[in-house]
């Protein structure tokens, strides 16, 4: 299935001759970070159907809106002291010794079950103002 939007790029070039780019971008960051508190939270509810000592929770960060190829976003990463970055991978695709491991696929059932309620967010914090 494809979509194929027209007009995306007159209305960014309109609401930022309106807004201003700056004012159109702190919009943009503000509202990226209450949509990425949502997956977080999504991702909280999936990974403590497994948790064992709560470490992979506790590293759940969020990163600072950025650029990345042209479009500004936001990362959800694990970072801390436990290093459970390294662990994330293995357990959401499993391995060839344990390829069924308890917690496979929570994030892309999180990314499921978030993705509604994100783009509500988002659409929400953009039409305000």
């Amino acid at each position: 299935m494809s979509v194929e939007l027209k007009g995306v790029n007159e209305l960014i070039k309109d609401l930022e001759r309106i807004y201003g780019k700056g004012a159109l971008q702190q919009r943009v960051d503000a509202a990226l970070l209450k949509g990425a508190e949502v997956f977080k939270a999504a991702l909280i509810k999936e990974f403590n159907r497994f948790k064992d000592t709560g470490a992979s929770l506790e590293e759940i960060t969020i990163s600072e809106p950025m650029d990345f190829w042209g479009n500004r976003t936001v990362r959800i990463h694990w970072q801390g002291d436990k290093g459970r970055y390294r662990i994330i991978h293995l357990t959401e695709f499993g391995t060839v010794k344990n390829p069924n491991p308890k917690g496979k696929g929570a994030i892309a059932k999180a990314e499921r079950s978030a993705s509604e309620a994100y783009f509500q967010v988002i659409k929400e914090e953009l039409g305000r103002g």
